[in-house]
């Protein structure tokens, strides 16, 4: 519970800092996927997951 907990903390800091300090890219990178046909972000996403996978992977490999 408490790696889920800290997970979750990281994402939303990681997420929040995105927005206070660029907060205009965030919105030309929005408009960007926009124009992205829906398999490419699909492709997009399970790319994110994976990537994501592979970092679980390695903390736990590296004792987290």
């Amino acid at each position: 519970m408490a790696i889920s907990l800290l997970a979750i903390g990281l994402v939303l800091i990681v997420e929040g800092l995105a927005y206070v300090l660029a907060p205009s890219l965030i919105e030309r990178v929005l408009e960007q996927l926009r124009l992205l046909p829906e398999t490419v972000r699909r492709q997009l996403g399970a790319l994110a997951i994976v990537i994501g996978l592979i970092f679980l992977w390695l903390a736990f490999w590296l004792g987290i």
